[in-house]
């Protein structure tokens, strides 16, 4: 039943330069057009489809959205986009977007299309392409990212209706994830699930550790962490969701190390004026 299923997100899809772009159209608008998104009223598509005859994104080079690129802010958080997708991994909370915003504008203009693989991301460049990893199943998409979002607190990714359900995580709303970018000619495994998560996990080292570097409510803060530290050269950088008392953290860490580096790590990060709690890995 459409009542029992937790709602997709409130998404954004029409983001900054969409809303402009509707703004501007808004002088065509007759009677009878269709009104705002509702995502209340969201959903999965009304006739069947078949998730397996649709491909994942296929990295291209593209001329990137310049007006994309600019800072922006959402109900008073600052969010600023890549210049470049090189090297971009978070983990975080994906949610997907359906029917509601199917045929509207992407933040670069595109119409939204729940059947493609597409995602909207708050600051990866438009467009580009993600690995998405289901963290709980172990599957994995290659999306092409067309859009702004999620800007719901705790939120990493949105997704297309058809990534989502690929992913399995349409019937719950939303789920755990890993986001790598993929360049175009590049590839991209999907990512190692710890074994907290799957059966077929591979050990880490005995005496692997993380270094907690940060822990925030906002994913966004906390992946603007993240990239500072992997612009230090410090890796590997995750940023892992964990729930607690129904609050989601994001937490911010180098990691897993082996002792032999533990030392010189947290002296770097030192350097930074960042202080680190050690964990050790699961």
């Amino acid at each position: 039943m459409r009542s029992t299923r937790p709602h997709p997100e409130p998404h954004a899809a029409a983001g900054w330069l969409a809303l402009l772009l509707v703004l501007l159209l808004a002088g065509c608008a007759g009677p009878g057009s269709r009104p705002g998104p509702d995502y209340r009223k969201d959903g999965p598509p009304t006739t069947a489809v078949d998730i397996d005859a649709i491909p994942d994104a296929v990295p291209r080079a593209e001329a990137l959205c310049q007006p994309c690129l600019r800072p922006y802010e959402v109900e008073g958080v600052a969010f600023r986009p890549l210049a470049s997708a090189a090297g971009y991994q978070a983990r975080g909370i994906a949610s997907w977007y359906g029917r509601e915003f199917d045929g509207r504008p992407t933040a670069n203009g595109e119409r939204y299309d729940m059947l493609a693989m597409t995602a909207a991301h708050p600051t990866l460049p438009i467009p580009s392409y993600a690995r998405v990893t289901h963290l709980a199943n172990g599957r994995s998409v290659v999306v092409r990212i067309n859009d702004r979002g999620p800007f719901r607190r705790g939120r990493l990714i949105d997704l297309s209706y058809v990534a989502a359900a690929k992913l399995g995580l349409v019937g719950h709303g939303s789920g755990p994830v890993e986001v790598r970018a993929v360049l175009p000619g590049g590839s991209s495994a999907p990512a190692v699930i710890t074994a907290s998560a799957s059966p077929g996990a591979q050990p880490l080292p005995t005496d692997a550790v993380y270094l907690q570097v940060g822990a925030f409510g906002e994913a966004v803060a906390a992946q603007r962490l993240a990239n500072r530290l992997r612009g230090e050269a410090l890796a590997p950088v995750s940023v892992q969701p964990a729930n607690s008392d129904n609050r989601w953290l994001h937490r911010v860490r180098v990691g897993p190390l082996p002792q032999a580096l533990v030392e010189q790590t947290v002296a770097r990060l030192g350097a930074l004026g960042l202080s680190a709690l050690r964990l050790p890995a699961p």
